[in-house]
């Protein structure tokens, strides 16, 4: 398989540039000591996954383009990959949990892409999207083990880069499968990276600790972090961070919550449970923070009723 780079990731930001304007990075106090927040939530599909998406389907073939493409997601990289895809003109086909917030299931129908449901947990989706491959013969565009996705999701770290004049000291990173982590490892090479993931599904911050890759346990704890659950890390993934991430982090509900009620109070955004990950762990003080710190904030996908709840209390 082609090994992502960082003229890939620059590469990459060149693209994304011309059809987005840069996410915002707002400064914002925690503990006394100024940090910036990468404001991903902003993007027009909610989430930092419209970068990967529109990456690697720029890429394909005229005839790959032709037999469109197949992805797998719980509800950001399917919006990321639809979007891409009607802009593109491909047909595509996400593979989502049945379960997946309705929010994100209507949003990825309203771009235009086939939602093929599987059920979570029982059924592994890559088999699922293995199959339709096979049936269909089109591409499958990976949500987190893809060369041109990660590239395309490390662009985020070239807008840092050039919006705050210098290398960021840490970039705090939510983590599902290690797509965005990795990304950003390429594209800011002189950047710690912490990578931030929910109770009991830290795959990848296991796979760093072990070297190799780690599958979830059979009855891992339940998360509201629906955007942070993938049963394991890729080799791919694994291969860039490796040497390069440090220690992996983890926070609970609780901390999540108080995070989106953070975001919504000082930062006027409003931040689905996965993307408040990494500044949960900022807030929590499991991070070590200074004026170089950039907390990405990556998705914002979350409906009325639950966000409401959060900012109850309830």
């Amino acid at each position: 398989m082609r090994k992502p780079t960082r003229q890939g990731v620059i590469d990459a930001a060149a693209s994304i540039a011309e059809i987005l304007p840069p996410s915002p990075l707002l400064p914002v106090e925690i503990g006394g000591v100024a940090v910036h927040v990468k404001a991903e939530s902003l993007q027009p599909v909610g989430a930092f996954k419209i970068r990967g998406g529109w990456w690697r389907l720029a890429n394909l073939s005229e005839e790959e383009k032709a037999r469109g493409v197949i992805a797998v997601s719980s509800g950001n990289h399917a919006q990321g990959v639809a979007w891409a895809a009607r802009r593109l003109g491909i047909e595509a086909a996400i593979v989502m949990p049945r379960n997946a917030p309705r929010v994100k299931l209507e949003a990825t129908r309203a771009l235009g892409a086939e939602i093929v449901l599987y059920e979570r947990p029982g059924e592994d989706r890559d088999e699922v999207a293995a199959k339709l491959v096979a049936e269909r013969g089109g591409t499958l565009v990976h949500a987190f083990g893809d060369p041109w996705v990660i590239e395309g999701q490390g662009s985020a770290g070239i807008e840092i880069e050039e919006q705050l004049g210098r290398a960021p000291s840490r970039l705090i990173v939510c983590c599902g499968g290690g797509g965005l982590a990795a990304g950003l490892a390429l594209a800011c090479p002189e950047s710690a990276i912490h990578v931030v993931e929910p109770h009991g599904w830290d795959m990848v911050g296991q796979a760093l600790e072990a070297g190799e890759v780690v599958r979830v346990a059979d009855d891992p704890p339940s998360t509201i972090c629906d955007a942070l659950q993938p049963d394991a890390t890729k080799p791919i993934n694994l291969d860039v961070l490796q040497g390069r991430a440090e220690p992996g982090v983890t926070v609970t509900d609780e901390e999540v919550r108080e995070a989106q009620r953070f975001a919504f109070s000082k930062l006027n955004l409003v931040v689905e449970p996965g993307g408040a990950a990494a500044l949960a762990a900022a807030l929590a003080g499991k991070v070590k923070l200074d004026e170089d710190t950039v907390i990405m904030i990556t998705g914002g996908n979350t409906d009325a009723d639950s966000f409401a709840q959060t900012l109850r209390g309830v």
